[in-house]
């Protein structure tokens, strides 16, 4: 059984008991593109699910990234603001933040991997 998980935001996590990996998946590096700047959650901030917690800017466009849970921001990966195209590399080094769990409901609706794939495909 994969440990991760997918919303239709195209952030990805990894589920590590109470602690939420917080990412964006491969689509998503894709369609920003070359990236230059990422804004990261304060450690310690308070995140409610669907909430907008940090922000990725491309030579394209600046992006959002959404919660896909609430918690407390236990660790940020300080490696991202000198390399931004970090992000894009599995969740295993490409984290943006970890997660404290508040609500274990709140993975419920989730995609695993192959409905992710369905839904893009879909897009």
């Amino acid at each position: 059984m994969s440990d991760l998980k997918f919303t239709k935001d195209h952030e990805q996590i990894k589920i590590d008991g109470d602690v939420i990996w917080v990412g964006i998946t491969k689509h998503a590096g894709e369609a920003l593109g070359d990236l230059v700047f990422i804004e990261l959650p304060e450690l310690g901030a308070s995140v409610d699910k669907g909430n907008d917690f940090a922000v990725i800017e491309s030579v394209k466009a600046a992006a959002e990234v959404y919660t896909p849970v609430s918690g407390e921001v236990i660790a940020i990966n300080e490696a991202l603001p000198d390399n931004p195209e970090q992000v894009k590399e599995d969740i295993d080094t490409g984290w943006i933040a970890k997660i404290k769990l508040t609500d274990a409901g709140e993975l419920e609706g989730l995609m695993d991997e192959a409905a992710y794939q369905a839904f893009c495909e879909a897009e």
